[in-house]
């Protein structure tokens, strides 16, 4: 770990990355700013738990990079997340894919930054931004997190064998019934007429081999399995 004392009105920075000269310079750039006191390590995680006891650390600049070469994933992030959730981190990506930025704001990040799209002085601010409870994201970002919350979520229902029984949609019926809806509320969350969600329960009660709501809640009590919203496409037969 490569560390330099930090003022106490400073703000604590760890550059977390695996490529040496990347980190190196990052660190020079960010040490020529009198308001950050800068610390670096790479990306393994006991590094970085060291690093955080071993000086102070109020924001983590982490590669992103890493998170899809399998060396450094999103994992680590969490870990990290869980063991300081003081520490604000922030991630360095070079894609917006939809699935990267859900995770990372999901493993415990307050903000995506892409050198490619800002300017180094951004990266000033958004430091500072995180360090005073913001979040840092652009605005194709937060519409990937509003959709996210706005998806139903789904109940995955298995036998006895662990084999789903159901499509993606009739678990989301499922989920809705569990949660206490009524078919007109159903049908509005999932956009669909109370006449075709009749139809799904008729046909979800076929496979389960059950004949009435309640037990269609007990089973799912018994034999589902909350899914991840954002995994669940939203469409099914």
């Amino acid at each position: 770990m490569e560390s330099v004392g930090v003022r106490l009105s400073a703000i604590g920075v760890l550059v977390v990355d695996s490529n040496q000269m990347q980190s190196q310079l990052l660190v020079r750039a960010l040490r020529r700013r009198p308001e950050f006191g800068v610390s670096s390590c790479g990306v393994e995680i006991n590094a970085i738990l060291s690093a955080v006891v071993s000086s102070p650390v109020q924001v983590a600049i982490m590669n992103a990079e890493h998170c899809r070469e399998g060396s450094h994933d999103m994992s680590v992030v969490r870990r990290l997340h869980l063991a300081h959730p003081e520490v604000a981190k922030i991630l360095l990506i070079d894609t917006h894919d939809r699935e990267v930025v859900v995770n990372a704001f999901r493993a415990g990040a307050k903000g995506l930054f892409c050198f490619s799209d800002s300017p180094f002085r951004l990266l000033c601010k958004c430091i500072q931004s995180v360090h005073h409870g913001q979040v840092w994201a652009t605005s194709e970002q937060l519409q990937y997190l509003i959709e996210v919350v706005a998806q139903v979520p789904s109940l995955m229902v298995v036998n006895s064998s662990g084999i789903k029984l159901l499509t993606p949609r009739e678990e989301q019926v499922v989920a809705l019934v569990a949660d206490g809806l009524c078919n007109r509320a159903v049908a509005l969350e999932l956009r669909l007429s109370e006449h075709t969600i009749k139809k799904y329960l008729f046909r979800i009660f076929d496979k389960l081999g059950i004949s009435s709501r309640v037990e269609l809640v007990l089973y799912a009590v018994n034999h589902g399995g909350r899914l991840q919203a954002e995994w669940i496409p939203g469409l099914g037969n």
